[in-house]
């Protein structure tokens, strides 16, 4: 590790893998960054890139790992009951350190009232963000086109409150994409909110149609009630809050909050993203 690098654009969340794709990125167009880790050991080795210890909630350690850093790719915490106290504490800490400007993966529809849970601390934390002082850009992603297949049940069924709602699905490797053209000229897109979603908006049945199709076997969808869902999640043990999210993952596509296509991806990057069959023609499982 070297705390005297010259680079200037930081990224957190790189033993993860939206972060790994986001360092992978930068690294492939020559960008010199810092990779900050909890777990350093872990971080990937780049070309001129350094590895800083820190956590969203240790300031002193934030505050060393930023200093001299100009942007930071916040990548949001790990699923919590306190993510957003940690989300606060790292963005005060960035501020410390004279981060200029704050690029963060948001999700798409935040709202302090958003039906998926987890979107609504996706929203204090953007808030809090702006209040700063820093100049920003929030990355709004929509559910991941990598996570469907996780989905499906052992029996090859997807089981959620869904109804026929729509979701515009992207991959995480069309975010990385993105969040990499814009910090790579992040004055471009100061100020600016955008949401990124794939090419299509799918339901629920035609997402396990289209599995079942590329994989080859019968992939369906059962369409259970909110009462159906949180039983069948109980046996987990999670939290409610936990829990609370799981069941409103499906709900928010039930309400179409994900239904709208975007062209954010296609209009910064130049390339459109890819489709779901794409996707899983292209990744073997």
């Amino acid at each position: 590790m070297n705390n005297t690098t010259r680079a200037s654009v930081a990224v957190t969340g790189v033993t993860g893998v939206l972060g790994g794709y986001i360092a992978n990125e930068l690294a492939a167009h020559g960008v010199a960054q810092r990779l900050l880790a909890r777990r350093t050991a872990k971080a990937p080795q780049l070309p001129k890139s350094t590895v800083h210890p820190f956590s969203y909630s240790d300031q002193t350690a934030t505050i060393e790992a930023l200093t001299g850093v100009r942007t930071l790719l916040m990548v949001s915490a790990s699923e919590s009951a306190d993510r957003l106290d940690q989300h606060r504490s790292f963005i005060d800490a960035a501020a410390k350190a004279g981060v200029r400007h704050i690029v963060y993966t948001s999700f798409a529809g935040a709202a302090p009232d958003a039906i998926f849970t987890l979107a609504r601390d996706h929203f204090e934390t953007e808030e809090y963000i702006k209040a700063s002082g820093m100049a920003w850009t929030m990355l709004r992603d929509s559910f991941y086109i990598d996570f469907m297949e996780a989905m499906v049940g052992e029996d090859d069924v997807i089981r959620g409150p869904g109804g026929e709602g729509r979701v515009a699905i992207i991959s995480r490797a069309d975010i990385a994409r993105t969040a990499s053209a814009v910090l790579r000229d992040p004055a471009a897109h100061a100020g600016q909110i955008y949401d990124l979603t794939g090419p299509e908006a799918l339901s629920f049945a035609e997402i396990a149609a289209a599995i079942g199709e590329v994989r080859g076997r019968e992939v369906t969808y059962y369409n259970e009630s909110v009462h159906e869902a949180y039983v069948s999640r109980a046996s987990y043990g999670a939290p409610a809050w936990q829990v609370d999210a799981w069941v409103s993952t499906y709900t928010t596509v039930a309400s179409n909050a994900m239904a709208t296509i975007s062209d954010a991806v296609e209009t910064i990057t130049g390339t459109a993203p890819q489709s779901l069959e794409t996707y899983l023609t292209s990744t073997p499982r």
